[in-house]
């Protein structure tokens, strides 16, 4: 019997120049992403924004780059490979999950990346530039008095000591004064937004009424909802998951639990980036997780996933 694998699919924090080489290699790709409204939501050519070293990471380019680049990986992939039984994405990455499943079409997420982008940015005050932050060594219980005095949110939940908040830069700085000394390893990260955090509720309520202009079928394939790590299997759930997630904690370490605990044995990340399988394979180190950004091609993902899925 084959082993049970599932898809990953990142967010934002590893876009480089390099991240659609690989998809575009195999045969048909290319073509098939000149047909995605990628560069216009882009509003200039994509090689134009690749060959910058800052364009990528900004919110209203990076999100429906994130989404086109992995649901480019997958277009490759996806006529040499089993069905994956469950998928699940981290961030704007729970949008490209929703297009692996069939509940939108690969044009549609893009296009709706790059609302939801939008609608962040004008989340974010004049003069109050926001961000997110990256706690390793500190549990939130451990800090959460100082976040409240800060008006910062935890974000992301990444595992027992480690999570990410988000809030004003200004109380970001703050806040990581009051930890040095203390052993805890801080990382600012290229995000603009304090995304999934109450400061993003504007937004939240918003896309909402854009998501209930789609039409969003059933998921062929389970997703992990990111705020809690149940299973959205009703398109009619899809617009409020989604929506939610913007403005309320993503519980990562939920969703990574529930891939073991439905029996994933293998995981595989999508790209750009390798953090995702990193994270699942050091919480439940049973499991055997690649991304695709550990290969040079597409025929070495199949032949790596043939092989583990038959072992």
């Amino acid at each position: 019997m084959k082993r049970r694998f599932g898809l990953l699919c990142p967010g934002q924090g590893a876009q480089d120049a390099a991240m659609f080489d690989l998809a575009c290699h195999a045969p048909g790709v290319a073509d098939t992403l000149r047909c995605w409204p990628l560069e216009t939501m882009l509003g200039m050519p994509l090689a134009t924004v690749l060959a910058d070293p800052d364009l990528p990471f900004l919110s209203r380019l990076a999100q429906p780059l994130i989404v086109a680049a992995t649901l480019a990986a997958w277009e490759a992939l996806r006529p040499l490979v089993p069905a994956p039984a469950l998928v699940a994405g981290y961030s704007i990455g729970e949008l490209s999950a929703h297009a692996i499943a069939g509940t939108i079409g690969p044009a549609d997420a893009i296009s709706l990346a790059a609302e939801r982008a939008a609608l962040m940015d004008l989340c974010v005050q004049v003069g109050v530039p926001q961000s997110l932050l990256a706690i390793s060594g500190r549990r939130i219980e451990d800090v959460q008095t100082s976040l409240d005095a800060h008006c910062l949110h935890v974000a992301i939940v990444t595992g027992a000591d480690s999570f990410i908040v988000g809030g004003a830069e200004t109380s970001l700085a703050a806040f990581r004064s009051t930890l040095a000394g203390f052993g805890v390893q801080c990382t600012a990260l290229r995000v603009g937004v304090a995304s999934h955090t109450p400061l993003m509720q504007g937004a939240a309520v918003a896309f909402a009424d854009v998501l209930r202009q789609y039409r969003l079928a059933d998921p062929a394939i389970p997703v992990l909802a990111g705020i809690s790590g149940d299973r959205v299997r009703r398109g009619a759930d899809v617009a409020a998951v989604l929506s939610a997630q913007m403005a309320h904690t993503i519980r990562w370490t939920d969703c990574m639990d529930a891939f073991s605990e439905s029996g994933i044995e293998v995981g595989l990340e999508l790209g750009p980036g390798s953090a995702l399988s990193r994270m699942l394979k050091a919480r439940h180190p049973h499991m055997t997780t690649r991304s695709v950004a550990d290969f040079r091609s597409v025929s070495g993902v199949v032949e790596w996933l043939d092989k583990q899925l038959d072992s």
